[in-house]
């Protein structure tokens, strides 16, 4: 009898998990409830929130539209496309003011931020990495201030890519580059302040002229098992965020439209870009490249894959691009002694077009 009323007591009135969850439950529904019931009861939900709708809309309008933000003012147009997909974060925080305020047309109104920026960007949620390509290349802005080179070349070699690209190197550190990925390629070249390194032999290998008055960028011929691919690097020039000038890039877009045209005039159908760009995917200034060619990040990655700062990656200025191969899978690469992260992708170089 004694047992019996201890089950009873227990199953009833115990303290256990199922109880202490009931009545969280049934406090967050009281809760849940009377914050309903404070939006049925309120007559001001439709007048409240005005200026949160105005900026939600103003937000929709910059995101969709930011083609056609002037570039007149100091390139405030690809200023805003380096960091589009930072606007995305204004969205949540419009949300929590149209809670806070119980306002119903804030709330409508960010719906339509949230679905303009899903539309930008929501493809890049998606993890559209595959395990195919028979190539694998990397990139890698390596910092002419890099304190240990040597580091650096081995961490990028152990990626295992059969084609590297390095930007940025300095005279004096080239042997040291050349000394640490010997062993990993057999071919390699320097032209000016870019090279290419490679498991297959280069051929054709030639500068790239991108109105600079010194050589960034170039182009060779690379005779993978599959068939030759041209493979270009490139470092544009930098942009810089001046507070008399705005975001200072004529020199960088002037550079982009001459390697547009190298890459246009390329005679072989399969090419590869590899390099620094200064610009994202979104940035106008590299239409004359990005009309051209896919990113292997946007059709083949996972994520943003931003590249810049190392430290704490806000856009993605170091770029793989392809036209006449399939991308397979893109990526970033772990941190190095540089300010930049370093990119890699592996593409499929026997298309059906091939």
């Amino acid at each position: 009898m004694a047992q019996q009323a201890y089950l009873t007591e227990t199953d009833n009135g115990g303290s256990g998990p199922d109880r202490r969850g009931t009545r969280f439950r049934r406090l967050l529904g009281r809760r849940a409830r009377r914050f309903l019931d404070g939006w049925r009861g309120d007559r001001r939900i439709w007048r409240r929130g005005l200026v949160l709708a105005a900026l939600a809309l103003a937000l929709s309008l910059v995101m969709a539209a930011h083609a056609r933000i002037p570039n007149r003012y100091g390139n405030l147009g690809s200023l805003t496309e380096t960091f589009l997909p930072w606007l995305g974060l204004a969205v949540p925080v419009l949300l929590v003011g149209a809670l806070v305020r119980r306002s119903a047309t804030a709330l409508i109104a960010v719906v339509l931020p949230a679905v303009v920026w899903l539309n930008l960007f929501g493809g890049l949620l998606t993890d559209k990495t595959g395990s195919g390509g028979e190539l694998m290349v990397a990139t890698h802005n390596v910092n002419a201030d890099n304190p240990d080179p040597a580091r650096t070349a081995r961490d990028v070699a152990a990626s295992g890519a059969d084609v590297l690209a390095l930007e940025e190197l300095k005279a004096s550190a080239v042997p040291t580059y050349e000394k640490a990925l010997a062993s990993t390629y057999p071919h390699h070249e320097v032209v000016g302040t870019v090279g290419l390194w490679s498991k297959y032999p280069l051929s054709g290998v030639k500068a790239v002229d991108i109105k600079l008055g010194w050589t960034r960028a170039m182009r060779a011929t690379v005779a993978t098992p599959e068939g030759p691919v041209a493979v270009f690097v490139a470092h544009m020039p930098s942009v810089r965020v001046k507070m008399e000038a705005g975001f200072t890039a004529r020199q960088r877009d002037k550079s982009a439209d001459a390697l547009g045209e190298a890459i246009a005039d390329e005679p072989l159908p399969r090419k590869i870009l590899l390099g620094d760009l200064n610009g994202t995917m979104n940035d106008r200034a590299l239409n004359a490249v990005t009309s051209q060619m896919r990113s292997t990040q946007g059709a083949a990655g996972s994520g943003f894959g931003f590249s810049w700062p190392a430290s704490f990656p806000m856009a993605r200025i170091d770029q793989i691009m392809v036209s006449g191969v399939e991308p397979e899978a893109s990526w970033t690469l772990p941190r190095t002694g540089s300010d930049h992260l370093p990119v890699a992708a592996r593409v499929k170089v026997t298309t059906s077009g091939s």
